[in-house]
């Protein structure tokens, strides 16, 4: 929080980029609130939602965090946004968003090789702790609807 306002921070990567990792090291840094999506669906859902009804799921959840999370800028805590913001329009409708609440948002770019990340996610789908798991199938299928950066938006980068 600068001279009172709320910092989100938004963090961008694709799956096994290690974005929960960096989330719970910016909470304890930042003093700030995390909300890590796979957790909250987690919780509801379990660790493998069935695909006909994971979108349905994850944009209830979504719906809910979000109004959580703003309510926690507009009462100018910190918060840590730990979705992965995979299209170039919902970063900027939550920096929009983020700034309409009087917040300041600063976004992370976290990158990996694939072999890198696809150890990682095997590694976590062996004992599911806090993520879903992802099959090498699902691992694929999701790079078409993974958007990169734009050169314009602004990051923390952050290469592994």
């Amino acid at each position: 929080m600068r001279n009172g306002t709320a910092t989100a921070f938004l963090i961008h990567g694709y799956l096994g980029a290690g974005k929960t990792t960096l989330a719970r090291r910016l909470e304890a840094e930042k003093q700030a609130v995390r909300f890590t999506h796979d957790e909250w669906m987690r919780s509801l859902y379990g660790d493998d939602p069935p695909q006909a009804m994971f979108r349905e799921c994850a944009l209830r959840v979504s719906n809910v965090i979000e109004a959580t999370w703003t309510r926690c800028v507009t009462l100018k805590m910190n918060v840590i946004l730990d979705f992965g913001f995979w299209s170039r329009q919902e970063r900027d409708r939550v920096r929009g968003l983020v700034a309409s609440l009087g917040g300041e948002a600063i976004l992370y770019r976290l990158a990996c090789p694939d072999d890198v990340a696809w150890e990682r996610i095997s590694k976590r789908n062996q004992r599911l702790e806090s993520s879903l798991y992802i099959s090498p199938n699902t691992f694929e299928i999701l790079k078409a609807e993974f958007e990169p950066l734009d050169p314009d938006e602004e990051r923390v980068a952050i290469q592994d």
